[in-house]
């Protein structure tokens, strides 16, 4: 009795010490995030404008494993809409699935032509997606997730909506985000990762 309460004492400790693990990365990166905003020069946000960034709690439930599928054939460009009426070329690079509450789901995993070109960007890959918390707790125009494809190089992957972002269209009006394909509207609410601005624009 005595070794069977000492076991679970330290799976309970175990647990406890990686969902603070877990929570201290996210934090980490939220932080990151927001240092972006103030590098890019083409940022719609000033410092005096990051206390207005809203994020759901971290929650490890929506860090999910998933099964990648590389897209075979040589998928032809298309292009997706944008927020300004124009369009971005992208191809198709694979598929995400995954589950969430036993639940199955899938997201498409784009490549930019643009983006191709650029040797800083060439392994960049590109998540928009939309869920059942946009234009509640979310921004309403969806929101998007970043891969390199050097994180895809088994057929497992583990994919985390606590990184979710918002585009810049969210902050500010006059910037082209692209619009998620309704391959990737997932009937699901998606409580991770970044909430409405909480500044009005």
């Amino acid at each position: 009795m005595k070794a069977f309460f000492l076991v679970a004492c330290c799976g309970l400790f175990c647990s406890t010490l990686f969902a603070q693990d877990f929570k201290a990365e996210i934090e980490k990166h939220r932080e990151e995030y927001k240092t972006e905003f103030l590098k890019d020069s083409n940022s719609p946000l000033k410092k005096e404008d990051l206390e207005y960034l809203r994020f759901f709690e971290p929650n490890e439930k929506y860090k999910v494993l998933c099964e990648f599928v590389l897209t075979k054939k040589k998928e032809k460009p298309f292009d997706i809409p944008t927020s300004s009426g124009q369009t971005a070329t992208y191809t198709k690079f694979g598929e995400l699935k995954f589950e969430i509450d036993g639940k199955p789901y899938k997201v498409a995993v784009y490549q930019s032509l643009r983006l191709r070109n650029l040797p800083q960007y060439r392994d960049y890959l590109f998540i928009p997606f939309k869920d059942l918390t946009n234009g509640k707790e979310s921004y309403g125009g969806g929101r998007y997730l970043d891969l390199r494809m050097s994180q895809l190089e088994g057929d497992k992957i583990y994919l985390d909506f606590n990184k979710a972002y918002n585009p810049y269209c969210a902050f500010s009006a006059g910037y082209s985000c692209p619009i998620p394909p309704k391959e990737n509207h997932l009937k699901v609410a998606i409580e991770a990762g970044e909430k409405n601005f909480a500044k009005e624009h």
